[in-house]
């Protein structure tokens, strides 16, 4: 089980944008030359990738934080920088990435060989040879790369399965998966012999079926006894189960008990209560298994399921089964794709969403937009500044800071910058 992880925490960073540049064209005998500083390279952005030869997320237990290269910064001439490579983080298809703080799914890889965009890098800033106009032929400022957020991500692998075996330890799910493919899962007469899911293929008819052997559940599984809790996700996806049953009673349980207390554990783990089943009744070579039978054919009818005898230590009764199995997958809905919604885009675009907070004396301006403002403006030039200032009262910050007190000559904090109020 050490080598078989399904859940895995990871922390990802895209790549900054690199900042434009302020620069002058310098030739001889060419005065003014006028602005050429080129934009900042774009972010690397984190690439998710379904690869199909990864069967569990076992790596992620020895790496787990991610970070993209960031855009290089522009340079004179024009020149563009560099933007940063791309980041491809390889998982096994089935991983569903959950955002860490809010739990929304934002990227199910079911489909192999896909790749998908988890976090698109930061924008390069403009050049100061975009800030040119009639009016202002020598503008000395120019914007930053836009920043990058750091994103936790939960990964949780979901076997990608058309049936899942499901019953209680050492009924024989095993056994039947090796019977009915070419699988060689690990067998022995005791509990909690398998303890990863194992694949099969059986094709049939010029078709394919895969099924997963999950292992025991227990009495309490969907609230997180033994083992059943933790592999529980893996028959999500599922269409259609196989719920194995030791119909001999072979070590003095009821199946028909049996039988109720898996359904009551998928019932409560949520989805699966009304997930299509097949009752596989297995250890008919076993005495006490005809008597067992007729009581849970009787005790499923009124559910509407299909009952099946099968023996996996004589190889019988498989060949009903899996016609069954293979009518039914064919009016049954494909594979699960859970739901994904976007993540917000780190880029903060200039918007009115600020906050004024007053700490002894000080106006302190809160928000990413008044942040990233405050970097792109140049301090020392005139003509920034002014920009800066028509900015501030364009988007209502100089008329609330006047609400709240500020008055001229007031201290005025935005980032790390102070300065004085002016109005």
């Amino acid at each position: 089980m050490g080598n078989f992880v399904d859940r895995a925490r990871i922390t990802c960073k895209a790549g900054n944008g690199g900042n434009g540049c302020v620069s002058f064209h310098r030739e001889k005998f060419v005065q003014n030359g006028g602005p050429d500083g080129g934009d900042g390279g774009n972010g690397g952005s984190i690439l998710l990738h379904a690869d199909e030869n990864l069967h569990t997320l076992l790596d992620f237990r020895f790496k787990s934080k991610y970070t993209a290269e960031d855009g290089i910064a522009g340079s004179s001439g024009r020149c563009k920088g560099k933007s940063g490579d791309d980041l491809i983080i390889k998982v096994p298809v089935g991983t569903v990435v959950r955002d860490a703080e809010t739990g929304l799914i934002v990227a199910d890889m079911d489909t192999p060989g896909e790749t998908r965009t988890l976090l698109r890098g930061g924008r390069g800033g403009w050049g100061n040879m975009h800030f040119a106009t009639p009016t202002r032929q020598a503008p000395n400022f120019a914007k930053p790369g836009f920043k990058t957020a750091v994103h936790t991500f939960q990964l949780e692998l979901k076997t990608i399965a058309d049936i899942g075996l499901v019953g209680y330890p050492n009924v024989g799910k095993s056994t039947i998966l090796s019977v009915v493919t070419a699988a060689r899962p690990k067998i022995g007469n005791y509990h909690f012999t398998t303890l990863t899911p194992n694949l099969g293929i059986v094709r049939r008819h010029g078709q394919d079926m895969v099924l997963a052997d999950i292992p025991g559940l227990v009495e309490g599984a969907s609230e997180g006894v033994g083992l059943g809790h933790d592999f529980l996700r893996h028959v999500e996806r599922t269409r259609l189960l196989f719920h194995v049953v030791d119909i001999a009673g072979s070590e003095d349980r009821d199946p028909v008990a049996d039988y109720d207390q898996i359904n009551l554990e998928l019932a409560n783990y949520g989805e699966l209560k009304n997930r299509p089943q097949i009752v596989v009744c297995n250890k008919m070579d076993l005495p006490g298994s005809e008597e067992n039978l007729e009581r849970l054919r009787a005790h499923v009818a009124p559910m509407g399921w299909p009952v099946f005898a099968v023996s996996a230590a004589t190889h019988q009764g498989f060949e009903a089964l899996l016609d069954e199995a293979e009518k039914q997958l064919e009016t049954l809905p494909p594979v699960r794709h859970f739901t994904e919604e976007a993540l917000p885009e780190d880029e903060v675009p200039l918007t009115d969403d600020f906050g004024i907070e007053v700490e002894d004396g000080v106006y302190r301006v809160t928000g990413a937009a008044m942040e990233h403002l405050i970097e792109s403006v140049n301090f020392d030039d005139e003509e920034s500044l002014n920009w800066f200032h028509r900015t501030l009262r364009r988007l209502g910050v100089i008329d609330a800071l006047r609400e709240k007190g500020a008055g001229e000559g007031s201290t005025v904090s935005i980032g790390d910058m102070e300065f004085d109020f002016i109005d």
